[in-house]
Parts: structure tokens; C-alpha cells; sequence
């Protein structure tokens, strides 16, 4: 297994925040990026990342701003768009002449980037794999919890609020991942109200987006999520524009692909449609 390595990277608003870099042993032949949901971070998908790097891919995967490894302003942003333009920039930065094509990992929330990148900035990618992406949740807050939300955003936006997914179970049927989840100190169980609110406006904003995902799209769903609503989120991905649409579900899996007992067919198949990608473009 290759070797992983701890970075930061400074977004153009000055904010600083974390990302882990998995190198390949040789000459590299896709660049993928990856970024998670909600709760999770880069920590939580380290096997599928060494997977992907011991198959030729520089893979990176992200912290997004105030999660995971980053503290400052802990479970905050102060707009959907900055998200987007914090994983847009760093894109930027592994493109460039001769340099392999550049591949999104979206898993979970983070599917809203993905969708919502091809948006911001077209072209930035060269294709988009979808994991479980919550584009159409379950879960979600009470009505009275949203109204506290609402106002809490125009009073005291950094109030915090528990994210509704403390339940280790809705992401996965493995005891043991399940305690890694219950006691993971980096894991992201508040977020503000303001944050709440951008991801309801980032909502709105995919609407317009789907006409915009004209890149090559992959979508993973766990036939048993109890996260996500699949037959919603095929609707969502059936929206996109691209002719060029992937669909597999694994039967019996959780919302957390990686977390499954078995989840080595879930990277090779994920392995071969980003190998098959790159062929189409030599």
C-alpha cells in the first residue's frame, strides 16, 4: 500500500484547510480528487484512496472548510458558493498541459459539490463518480427544528444545531464501524444555522445545475441506505445532461460504501469506470 501524506491549502478568502494526498508509485494516469459528506472526512475513505493510488491515480481527498481535521470555524461556511469555490481552486491547481484528466469523488453531501462544480465552472472536471449522493435525503430535521434554524441564521447564524445522522447505524451494519463512527473525534455532529441554511439555498441552486453536468457521471447507491433515497436520487442523475451515465447498486450494501464488509468490488468497479474514462480521452 502506498504511502499517504497531510497537506494544507490556503482558499483565495485566506481560510487554510487540510487534505491528504495518496501518490502513486509511478507516472500517474487520472488525477481524482475526492470530497465527503456532511459528517465524514478524509479519514473515514483512506482504503478506497490507497485502492486508487495503488492502481496508477494521484489521489487527493479533501477536509472540507470547518470539518474533519480543520477546527477553525467548526461546522461553518459562509456560503455554499465558497465550498464549491474552495474545491474549484484546488482543481484548478492539478490541471494543466500534459497532466492527466482530473476525476471528482463525491460521496454523500458532497455529491452537491460534484453536481454543483459542473456548475460554478464548467470544464473543470473531466467526469464526476457519485456516491450515495445526497442530492434526495431520508433524514431530515423537524419542522420546528427548521424554523429555530431559520431564525437562528438572521440573529446568531453561528448558533449550532446537531447534524440529524448521530445514529452510527444509519451509515453502516458493521458493529465494529459503527463504534469507529460513535467515538471518531473528528467527525462533524453540529453544524451552525448559517451552514444549514446554505446547504437549503445549495439545494435551489442544483436545480439549475443539472443541465450543466455534461461530464461523464458514475453513480454508486447502497441497495439498503437508510441515508439517502435512491429511486429520488436516480430521477436527480436521470436530469443531468451528459449521454455518458453509469448506474450501479450493490444490494444489501449501507449508506457507506467503504464501510461495507467486503468493499473491494465496490473500488474495482469504481477503478475500472475511471480507467475506462481515460481510455475515451487518448
Amino acid at each position: 500500500m502506498g504511502n499517504v501524506f497531510l497537506w494544507t491549502w490556503q482558499a483565495s478568502d485566506g481560510y487554510r484547510w487540510h487534505f491528504r494526498h495518496f501518490p502513486p508509485a509511478g507516472r500517474p494516469w487520472a488525477t481524482v480528487v475526492g470530497v465527503h459528506g456532511i459528517q465524514s472526512h478524509g479519514g473515514w475513505y483512506e482504503a478506497s484512496c490507497r485502492w486508487l493510488s495503488d492502481a496508477g491515480c494521484d489521489v487527493y481527498f479533501l477536509d472540507r472548510r470547518g470539518s474533519g481535521l480543520n477546527q477553525e470555524q467548526r461546522g461553518d461556511t459562509p456560503s455554499f458558493r465558497r465550498l464549491l469555490d474552495d474545491v474549484r481552486e484546488f482543481v484548478a491547481s492539478r490541471r494543466g498541459p500534459g497532466r492527466p484528466p482530473v476525476y471528482l469523488v463525491a460521496i454523500s453531501w458532497g455529491g452537491k459539490i460534484g453536481a454543483g462544480l459542473c456548475y460554478r465552472q464548467p470544464g473543470i472536471i473531466d467526469g464526476l463518480a457519485l456516491l450515495a449522493p445526497g442530492f434526495r435525503p431520508r433524514v431530515r430535521t423537524s419542522i420546528r427544528e427548521r424554523w429555530q434554524i431559520a431564525s437562528a441564521s438572521v440573529v446568531q447564524p453561528t448558533k449550532l444545531f446537531p447534524i440529524p445522522l448521530n445514529d452510527p447505524a444509519l451509515f453502516t451494519s458493521q458493529p465494529e464501524r459503527q463504534a469507529f463512527i460513535a467515538q471518531d473525534p473528528l467527525a462533524l455532529r453540529e453544524a451552525t444555522a448559517r451552514f444549514l441554511v446554505e446547504s437549503l439555498k445549495f439545494d435551489i441552486y442544483l436545480r439549475r445545475a443539472t443541465r450543466h453536468v455534461v461530464v461523464p457521471v458514475l453513480l454508486m447507491l447502497a441497495g439498503e441506505d437508510r441515508i439517502i433515497d435512491n429511486a429520488r436520487t436516480r430521477r436527480f442523475v436521470d436530469r443531468f445532461a451528459t449521454p455518458n451515465r453509469t448506474i450501479l447498486e450493490y444490494p444489501g450494501a449501507h449508506h457507506t460504501l467503504e464501510f461495507e464488509p467486503r468493499p473491494e468490488p465496490i473500488f474495482r468497479d469504481l477503478t475500472e469506470w475511471l480507467a475506462e474514462q481515460a481510455r475515451r480521452r487518448t
